[in-house]
């Protein structure tokens, strides 16, 4: 009987994209990162109401803080909490990758940007980018590329 080869996934259902971070920043590194939820935030992400694209990451006394995610509460919250949707939540990461990220964001003039929210196993995963802004003409360059390419493709399926 034949062994069954064992694929290692990076992660699993995409739960939410910020599209926009790939438009405005040029990614450099990618981290994963674990998150501090709620329950009905849980709950709420579950039903896939999330959105990442007005969220950044900053560093606060050595810990990374997620903040303007939007992840609306569901009608059917417990009453006696009052759920903020835009809450400031903790991103957790080994005390290395902090400090790494730390010397990157302070000394050399980076920005971390959530890039997507992910279920891994039964866990809320934030995939954190290291980016710096791009300038418009860099966007415009990247932009006639994509558009090459897609003819490009285009040209040789023709033919």
């Amino acid at each position: 009987m034949a062994k069954k080869s064992k694929k290692k996934k990076n992660g699993g259902a995409t739960i939410a994209r910020n599209k926009k971070a790939k438009h405005e920043f040029s990614i450099e590194q990618r981290h994963e990162a674990g998150i501090a939820l709620e329950g009905w935030e849980v709950k709420s992400i579950r039903a896939g109401r999330v959105g990442l694209t007005e969220s950044y990451v900053t560093i606060k006394g050595g810990e990374a803080f997620l903040f303007g995610a939007h992840i609306t509460p569901l009608p059917t919250a417990s009453t006696h909490i009052h759920p903020d949707p835009l809450r400031t939540r903790k991103l957790l990461l080994n005390r290395g990758e902090l400090d790494r990220l730390i010397g990157l964001v302070e000394r050399k003039g980076y920005t971390l940007v959530p890039l997507a929210m992910y279920w891994k196993k039964a866990l809320v995963k934030v995939e954190i980018g290291l980016a710096k802004g791009k300038k418009l003409h860099d966007k415009r360059a990247t932009e006639k590329d994509r558009d090459w390419q897609r003819d490009k493709q285009r040209i040789l399926k023709q033919s």
